[in-house]
């Protein structure tokens, strides 16, 4: 039976069903849902129940062309499936997307056609239907375009088959969770050596936003050998990787032993990393344990609490800034909004982190209290006991999270000379990791079909 995270990531694993895929990555307990969720939290089941015969199911295999036509006036061509559906598909897209040699670098899938040369007027002097069930079209300056059934009708323009396809290029649903969550946890060897159980890990990180990986060494270097089973560490002023361990004129609030407060990393930077790993080399001998909160969660509470402190925070730029000296020296100034929200309206990312909030707050003098009442609003909620979940690292633990939606702290902490707490971190982009995930999903799904 696949365990309980499998089942929620069914579409991306349901070729996964060594035991290592399904048993690697696990659920202790089912967390809850937000009672409300916003669109972007939709269930599978929905997305699957919202296809229709007209649109692109994702699963496409073996689909083929019954009939299709050009609508001169409409400058669309619809194309009938077997199974019945119909899609639409524009007479400028078709030709854009030509799949020729000269029209597109295959071993690149980039499209070598100019812009300059593409007559976005163009009209159609034959379509037809192939005996392989392809499409074929014959443009006015008698180039010809030709194009496989199932690449087509994966880019089928209805809403159902544009909004699957997002799902699959991106896994933009995530599972909202509060204290009841035990933490996904997947083995260390397993995911640097089984793609399946790769896999699964990364899943999960998307979709819940944290994984707990165990059975690593306790000591420096994994945190890297981790990065590289995705692609390459990212590179910040404090480092490719960093120790945070209590130091003597700290530059940064993490590397003392005091209490650090629920915060996303590096809000200075514009452009804020999207995924930490943390690896525990030693832990103190009292205290230093790790606090998690789903941020995504804590603004939708937010959001059905109190709208207006939600809308303040969604809208107003604050000023964030870190000046000091590690890796080489920086000075660093950004603004953004504590809760970025998409065109959709959903959430995407929280920043927010006290200890680098500037002194400088560019707003006008009105909107100063309503500033401070809505961050107080939302680091209330946060801070809710329901809603924190609290563990803490032994030595040889890595955990990896969502830096845009996760806020994380620590409790205070006591060392000794001869127990040091120290972790080891270091930052990815969820560009790499998105990459290796859909690398990994190709790759998996290739081994089963061909097993």
């Amino acid at each position: 039976m696949l365990s309980t995270l499998a089942r929620f990531a069914w579409p991306i694993l349901q070729r996964c069903t060594s035991s290592v895929a399904c048993e690697t990555v696990t659920f202790c307990r089912r967390p809850q849902k937000f009672p409300h969720p916003p669109p972007a939290c939709q269930t599978f089941m929905q997305l699957r129940e919202q296809q229709t015969l007209g649109s692109a199911s994702l699963s496409v295999a073996n689909q083929s062309v019954r009939h299709a036509r050009a609508l001169d006036e409409e400058r669309l061509v619809e194309v009938e499936w077997e199974d019945g559906g119909q899609s639409l598909y524009p007479f400028t897209w078709l030709r854009d997307n030509c799949q020729c040699s000269l029209c597109t670098l295959q071993s690149a899938q980039a499209r070598k056609l100019l812009m300059s040369d593409l007559d976005i007027h163009t009209g159609i002097n034959i379509v037809k239907v192939t005996n392989d069930s392809k499409l074929s079209i014959v443009w006015p300056d008698q180039h010809t375009s030709v194009f496989d059934a199932e690449w087509l009708k994966k880019r089928s323009f209805s809403h159902e088959a544009r909004q699957a396809m997002q799902e699959e290029l991106f896994l933009n649903e995530r599972y909202y969770w509060d204290s009841k969550l035990r933490i996904p946890t997947a083995n260390y060897v397993d995911v640097l050596h089984d793609d399946k159980a790769a896999l699964a890990w990364l899943v999960a990180l998307r979709r819940v936003g944290i994984v707990y990986l165990k059975g690593a060494p306790a000591e420096q270097g994994h945190v890297a050998k981790l990065a590289e089973r995705i692609g390459y560490l990212r590179l910040t002023f404090y480092g490719h990787t960093w120790q945070v361990v209590d130091k003597y004129m700290a530059n940064n609030v993490a590397y003392t032993s005091g209490n650090l407060s629920l915060h996303t990393d590096y809000p200075a930077l514009h452009f804020a990393p999207g995924v930490q790993f943390l690896h525990c080399i030693g832990q103190a001998e009292e205290g230093g344990d790790s606090e998690v909160v789903d941020g995504f969660h804590a603004a939708e509470r937010l959001r059905a609490d109190d709208p207006e402190a939600f809308r303040t925070l969604a809208s107003l730029l604050v000023d964030f800034t870190d000046t000091g000296t590690d890796y080489c020296d920086f000075m660093l100034q950004s603004k953004k909004r504590i809760i970025d929200l998409n065109e959709q309206g959903q959430v995407v990312r929280i920043n927010y982190n006290n200890a680098t909030r500037d002194s400088v707050l560019d707003l006008p003098l009105h909107q100063v209290q309503p500033f401070y009442r809505a961050l107080k609003a939302f680091v209330d909620i946060m801070k809710r006991a329901e809603n924190v979940v609290t563990y803490k690292m032994e030595p040889g633990h890595m955990v990896t999270f969502d830096n845009w939606r996760l806020l994380h702290g620590r409790k205070s902490y006591i060392s000794r000379p001869d127990r040091v707490r120290h972790l080891e971190g270091a930052y990815l982009d969820w560009d790499e990791v998105m990459s290796r995930l859909r690398i990994l999903r190709n790759a998996v799904n290739t081994d089963d079909a061909t097993s």
